[in-house]
């Protein structure tokens, strides 16, 4: 059994109207003069709003950031610093989808340590401590609230970078179903699949553990049983939790055992078509299951297990079927040329694809040909 070096940063609230524990957990670590980090369409639903006046209640003063856009760049976390120097806050809540909370956490490293995101980039990079924050996830999606990990773009580039910091995880992730229930269907589609995608590749990768596994099995049940289900019943509060806990544990797993080649081919075609990241995994994962089930037939054979699906063939093939099959349920593109991407683009995207930190932990070695006959397969 692999070694492993286990310490759980952020404390979980998980329950329906948990929303509403926020002013006292913020008084609990200290906040005085906090930052709300949100993005525009939650602030349009009213949230921001109903979070402000628990602090407010609390005796909490809270200020408010919102101008990022849905993949936070190192310009729009730089914006993010300098309004929060002027309010000298000591103290974040990040509301919102994995862009808030990313976002959050790129103006946690950079008001406390300096420099820029560029800075960050790997591991524990930062000197200095961190401000408390408070992560309140609004989609089932990226996790984001259980990783010290922030996913920014460099703004010259727009190369995804992964900057993280034991400092930087949220010391508390409040989980409210609550706050799901009035997500578009196309954002429940894509974050939904996102959060099925992290599941299965944290699941198979050379770094994972058993406690890792942990993780990502209970993800893996919870998102495969209930991904249709918030689809078919938007207001099924059960199954909305599901998807929330399930996303949240998918998160755990990938601060543990990281992800593979799905997302390494994924974020080169965020980054030069602008398209959005759970519809970019939609478009590879099947394919990467199908490949890297050379190496990883029984992992891929234990997740059918866990959904009781006992079907004849090969574990790698039933498995990239299913996850085809709830793709095609949450109406998202199937082939690279029905999202706009251009063959002839085909080698550039496979030799950045080949630079991407998490290619490096996919359990088949990745390398710009095997990029590039993964894109193949997809268009």
């Amino acid at each position: 059994m692999t070694p492993f070096d286990l310490i759980l940063r952020t404390r979980i609230i998980y329950g329906e109207s948990a929303l509403d524990r926020l002013g006292d957990l913020g008084r609990e670590l200290g906040f005085s003069r906090t930052l709300i980090v949100a993005d525009r369409g939650i602030v349009a639903t009213g949230i921001v709003e109903r979070a402000a006046a628990r602090l407010v209640a609390s005796g909490v003063s809270p200020s408010f950031f919102h101008d990022f856009d849905a993949n936070p760049d190192t310009t729009m976390v730089e914006r993010g610093r300098v309004h929060a120097a002027a309010q000298r806050i000591d103290s974040i809540v990040a509301l919102g989808g994995g862009s808030s909370l990313d976002c959050a956490k790129g103006i946690n490293f950079v008001l406390t340590n300096g420099g820029s995101m560029r800075d960050y980039r790997g591991h524990n990079k930062a000197a200095r401590p961190m401000l408390p924050s408070i992560g309140i996830p609004t989609t089932a999606g990226t996790g984001s609230e259980a990783q010290s990990y922030a996913l920014i773009s460099d703004a010259e580039t727009h190369a995804k970078m992964a900057c993280g910091d034991d400092k930087a995880a949220f010391r508390i992730a409040i989980l409210d179903p609550l706050l799901t229930v009035s997500q578009p269907a196309a954002v429940t589609a894509i974050a939904g699949y996102d959060a099925l995608s992290h599941a299965v590749e944290s699941f198979a990768t050379v770094k994972r553990t058993a406690a890792s596994d942990l993780f990502a099995r209970e993800a893996w049940i919870l998102l495969d049983g209930n991904y249709a289900r918030v689809l078919e019943s938007p207001q099924d509060v059960a199954a909305r939790g599901a998807m929330l806990l399930g996303s949240h544990y998918a998160g755990a797993a990938i601060e543990l055992s990281m992800l593979g080649a799905t997302h390494a081919c994924a974020n080169p075609l965020t980054a030069r078509y602008g398209i959005t990241h759970g519809v970019a995994i939609a478009l590879m994962l099947a394919h990467v299951v199908r490949w890297n089930a050379e190496v990883v037939e029984d992992r891929y054979a234990e997740l059918l297990r866990l959904v009781g699906d006992n079907g004849s063939g090969s574990a790698g093939d039933r498995l990239a079927d299913r996850v085809d099959r709830l793709a095609r349920r949450g109406g998202l593109p199937r082939t690279l040329a029905e999202a706009g991407v251009r063959r002839e683009d085909l080698p550039s995207l496979a030799a950045d694809a080949a630079t991407q930190w998490t290619g490096t932990f996919n359990p088949r070695p990745f390398d710009a040909h095997a990029a590039l006959a993964l894109y193949e397969r997809a268009f």
